[in-house]
């Protein structure tokens, strides 16, 4: 049963059809908002103890049980009687409300006024308003008196003026000035302090044509401000009431971006024939552009991409087939693919366009490309059809001297970079290049690979002082160019090294469950599938814990690898040591050592010689590097350490 909770006003519940449910006293409450504003982290049971009393009775652990029995009664009433609970769970010390990111309303308005932010007004706009809709009353609001709720009502209360105000930014920008005066008026009077409140009112007044208007409430902006407050007004508003008087022509709207791009695609529309080849280049264009826009945009380009070359191949003409397939020159960094079923039609396509591509030079740049799209697309497979295809790639780019080209090759030559291993050195001169060569170049997506490379490299190589300076680096171009997916990445490196800097098992654990919220919707499932398990047993690993038992847990493509240490941790060895035995090799991805490692402890623990040898000797050239950290996501420690463990227990069997 789905339920949904309302912290946006007085603590509730919901059912999945939408009827309250029975919390019922106020400390029942209060535990279900202090878990809430954990936002699915664990709270230890003497931190609820101590929020919950300021002078904690003899028996407030019993209590606190009590509540949280009772709470799972109302949450999950079909639950059968001793089975695991999937929403108020116990893990460790203490509680965690697992509830989905879209079921807490707070979660949701975050949401909403985050992603509003990055959409063209007519869009925002709807979902502003949605999302102030949401609002009952003060958040968290008999709570009011509570220390822990204090900073997470603030936050929220704050988020809410501030979308209150770029929802009057978004009337103003799609000319609907007259209609955003009333809410800011009203808005002004109670929170007199925001300035950006008092320019948004004046500028709407202005544009309404009400420039008497607006100059009288700038001046009841100081006013206020001067009495409340002892400040004179800051330079924004100062700076607009001189525009104003001077009806400064840059007050006047500017042209909406939404409305220039239909425009502009309109007029293409009438210029270019339907039938037109253009359509198809142009068309990949966009679907580049879109990909790295991340979660629905990543699914749609990769759909439609599949759909642009067919359409290519049906006009039967390779050159033009060809500069379709290679123009979604989209930058890849995890080694695992999203859509397994649409990367081999697109290398089938490439492999069938090569062979009809006509011989001679004229064409080497279009076959360089088909060489790097099937390189690329031939992810965490040993193909030596593919490593071959990325080294003809690399040789043409280099002879013609074309950048974007070569940046496209070096994509390819990384992603075949893992026959082995032990690699990371070679992957960080990989890096390398791509960074000098596309900060020569302006090729802003692949300098951020080459950076995202050089992090991983360097994590694997235990270099954390380099590792963070790619990391910041990267944050910055991602931020001065729009670039949303790369924050996926840099919040799991920043996991990684809290649980690789020595943090507590319980504070490591709650950085990867932080950065695992940020992968839903980011349209990657070939890195979303399984990897919170896995990093959260590589933190077990690390710690020489067991592996969780629980049944239930979804290890996505990883259960091979990960299924004897859990049974082990079941007390079921010998169902381990069989299928410790039909374990495959790891496939040749960013987690190769990371599963080998996984492999070697269960063999260790079994006591299964033959399984230990083979780990040992697929680790051993990886003897220097971090047991996982080349994919800058999770770590299981030194190599070394590993190999130590295996050849102690070779010695002594």
């Amino acid at each position: 049963m789905r339920v949904e909770f309302g912290v946006l006003g007085p603590v509730a519940a919901w059912d999945g059809a939408g009827n309250a449910i029975a919390l019922r006293g106020p400390r029942h409450r209060a535990v279900l908002a202090r878990l809430v504003v954990a936002r699915r982290r664990v709270v230890p049971v003497g931190v609820l103890v101590d929020d919950l009393w300021p002078d904690p009775p003899p028996d407030a652990v019993g209590a606190v049980r009590t509540f949280v029995a009772a709470l799972r009664r109302a949450l999950e009433p079909e639950r059968p009687p001793r089975a695991p609970a999937r929403l108020l769970v116990t893990e460790g010390p203490g509680y965690a409300l697992r509830a989905e990111p879209d079921a807490v309303d707070a979660w949701r308005f975050e949401r909403a006024v985050n992603a509003a932010a990055t959409l063209p007004a007519e869009e925002g706009l709807p979902r502003l308003e949605e999302a102030l809709g949401w609002w009952r009353g003060p958040a968290y609001a008999e709570f009011a008196e509570e220390g822990w709720a204090g900073a997470e009502r603030s936050r929220l209360a704050e988020l809410r003026l501030h979308a209150v105000e770029r929802r009057a930014e978004a009337l103003l920008a799609l000319g609907r000035h007259a209609e955003a005066v009333p809410d800011l008026d009203a808005h002004v009077t109670e929170h007199p302090w925001r300035e950006d409140a008092w320019r948004l009112l004046a500028l709407a007044l202005y544009r309404s044509g009400r420039q008497g208007d607006a100059l009288a409430v700038l001046r009841r902006a100081r006013g206020l401000l001067v009495e409340q407050l002892g400040v004179d007004p800051g330079p924004r508003l100062r700076r607009l009431e001189k525009d104003i008087l001077d009806q400064a022509h840059h007050l006047n709207p500017a042209p909406d971006p939404a409305h220039v791009w239909a425009q502009a695609a309109a007029a293409y529309d009438r210029a270019v024939a339907s039938g037109a080849r253009a359509r198809l280049e142009s068309t990949v264009g966009l679907l580049r552009n879109l990909a790295v826009t991340g979660g629905g945009g990543l699914v749609a380009a990769r759909r439609h991409r599949v759909a642009a070359v067919a359409a290519a191949e049906e006009l039967g003409d390779p050159e033009l087939t060809a500069r379709v397939i290679g123009a979604y020159d989209v930058p890849a960094i995890w080694t695992r693919v999203d859509d397994p079923e649409q990367a081999a039609q697109v290398r089938a396509a490439a492999e069938r366009t090569l062979a009809a591509l006509p011989s001679g030079p004229e064409h080497d740049a279009s076959r360089a490309r088909l060489l790097a799209t099937i390189a690329v697309e031939t992810r965490g497979v040993r193909s030596p059809r593919a490593r071959a295809a990325a080294r003809q790639a690399e040789e043409i780019a280099r002879r013609l001297d074309d950048p974007a080209l070569l940046a496209f090759a070096l994509n390819g030559a990384f992603m075949q970079s893992f026959d082995r291993a032990g690699l990371a050195p070679r992957r960080d001169e990989i890096g390398a290049e791509l960074v000098a060569l596309s900060a020569r170049h302006g090729l802003v997506s692949y300098e951020v690979l080459g950076h995202l490379i050089r992090l991983q490299a360097r994590s694997a190589l235990a270099d954390f002082p380099a590792a963070d300076r790619h990391a910041a680096t990267v944050d910055r171009l991602a931020e001065r160019h729009e670039l949303p997916l790369v924050g996926v990445f840099t919040r799991w490196y920043r996991a990684l090294r809290r649980a690789a800097s020595g943090s507590s098992l319980v504070e490591a654990e709650r950085a990867y469950r932080d950065a695992a919220a940020r992968l839903e919707g980011a349209g990657m499932p070939g890195l979303e599938h399984g990897l919170l398990p896995l990093a959260l047993l590589a933190l077990r690993v690390r710690h020489d814990r067991p592996a969780p038992a629980d049944e239930h847990i979804d290890w996505g493509p990883y259960e091979p690898w990960t299924r004897p240490l859990v049974l082990l941790a079941r007390g079921r060895r010998g169902e381990a040591a069989t299928a410790l035995r039909r374990v495959p090799d790891p496939p040749p991805d960013l987690l190769h050592e990371a599963l080998w490692c996984l492999i070697a402890r269960a063999a260790v623990a079994v006591g299964d010689r033959e399984t230990m040898r083979r780990a040992r000797t697929a680790l051993t050239p990886a003897a220097a590097e971090l047991a996982g950290a080349g994919s800058g996501l999770l770590a299981l420690g030194p190599v070394a350490d590993h190999l130590d463990a295996l050849a102690a227990a070779l010695a002594g069997s």
